[in-house]
C-alpha cells in the first residue's frame, strides 16, 4: 500500500528543485515564471461532490500545480484524516480515507480547459476483495480516470464556471441482474458555479449544484442509482487574506446539501465544512 506521507515527501523534493527555475521556453512559448503553484487546505471534514469520506474528521489536502508550457498544466492533490481505521465496514462509515490524485490539464482557449485525473483512494488497512495496486484498473481496484471539461466565463465578466466530468477508465461498472458481467458505465457530472464577488467585507460567495446524470455503477454512493440526482447543492463563503506579495490565506465556511431520495442513510445530506488555506505562487 502506498504510504501517503511518503508520496508528499517524494513530491515536496521535486518542488524545491523546480522552484528554483526562472524563465524558460517549451515548445517555441514563452512562459512566465510564477509557474509553480502550492497549496495547503485544511477542512473539517472531506466532502466531494456531495459525498462524505472519511466521517466527521479534520483533512489536510496539499496541492501542487506546475505549468509546463502556457497551455500545459500537470497537478497533484491529495488528502488524508490522518486515521488507521476502514472507512467503509458492512454499511457502517469507520474513520480512515487517504485519496492521491494526479492531473494534466490542456487550456485550449480563454474559457475551456480539458483536464484528465486519475485517482487513487487505497484503503488505509488491508481489506478482503480490494485490490490496492496502483495500476489496477479493474473491477476489484481502487483506480478511475476522469475526463473533464472546465468552463470559466470570468474573462467575460460572468462569474460562471461549469464542469462537465466523464469517469473514462478504471472501476466504474455496472452490473446486469444477476451480479455479473461487468460493463464501464462511463458515469458523468454536470456542475454549475456562480460567484458573487465582494459583497460585503471582501467576502465573496459561491453558489453551485452539481447532478450525477447516470449513476448504475453507484460510484456516487450517496446518490440515486436509477435516475440523475442533485448530489451537490452548495453555498460557500470565502474571505481571502494576502499575507505577502506570494502568499495568500482564503478563509471559508461552506454549507452543503445531497439533494438525492436515496442512498444518503449512512452518509448524511447537510454538512457544514469550514476551512483554511495557504497559497503559494
Amino acid at each position: 500500500m502506498v504510504k501517503l506521507g511518503s508520496c508528499m515527501a517524494l513530491l515536496l523534493m521535486c518542488v524545491q528543485a523546480l522552484g528554483q527555475e526562472t524563465k524558460t521556453k517549451q515548445d517555441s512559448i514563452p512562459v512566465k515564471s510564477k509557474r509553480l503553484e502550492i497549496n495547503l487546505d485544511l477542512a473539517s471534514r472531506y466532502l466531494w461532490r456531495g459525498q462524505s469520506w472519511g466521517g466527521d474528521y479534520v483533512v489536510a489536502q496539499p496541492t501542487i500545480n506546475y505549468k509546463l508550457t502556457r497551455k500545459w498544466t500537470a497537478g497533484f492533490w491529495a488528502t488524508t484524516n490522518f486515521k488507521q481505521d476502514f472507512f467503509y465496514d458492512d454499511g457502517i462509515p469507520g474513520k480512515g480515507y487517504q485519496e492521491i490524485d494526479f492531473n494534466l490539464s490542456y487550456q485550449i482557449n480563454s474559457f475551456l480547459t480539458v483536464q484528465v485525473w486519475d485517482y487513487y483512494w487505497p484503503s488505509v488497512e488491508r481489506v478482503e476483495g480490494i485490490d490496492n495496486g496502483f495500476f489496477n484498473y479493474g473491477n476489484d481496484g481502487v483506480k478511475t480516470v476522469d475526463a473533464t471539461l472546465l468552463f470559466d466565463f470570468t474573462d467575460y465578466k460572468l462569474p460562471l464556471n461549469l464542469t462537465l466530468s466523464t469517469l473514462v477508465a478504471g472501476n466504474d461498472y455496472r452490473y446486469d441482474d444477476n451480479g455479473e458481467h461487468p460493463k464501464q458505465n462511463y458515469t458523468t457530472y454536470f456542475e454549475a458555479l456562480y460567484s458573487f464577488e465582494e459583497l460585503y467585507r471582501k467576502i465573496t460567495l459561491e453558489a453551485t449544484a452539481g447532478a450525477v446524470l447516470n449513476n448504475q455503477a453507484e460510484y456516487y454512493t450517496a446518490g440515486d442509482y436509477d435516475k440523475p440526482s442533485l448530489v451537490n447543492l452548495s453555498l460557500k463563503a470565502i474571505r481571502e487574506f494576502q499575507l505577502n506579495k506570494r502568499i495568500s490565506m482564503p478563509l471559508s465556511l461552506n454549507y452543503i446539501h445531497n439533494a438525492t431520495t436515496k442512498n444518503t442513510e449512512v452518509f448524511g445530506k447537510n454538512f457544514l465544512v469550514a476551512g483554511i488555506t495557504f497559497n503559494y505562487e
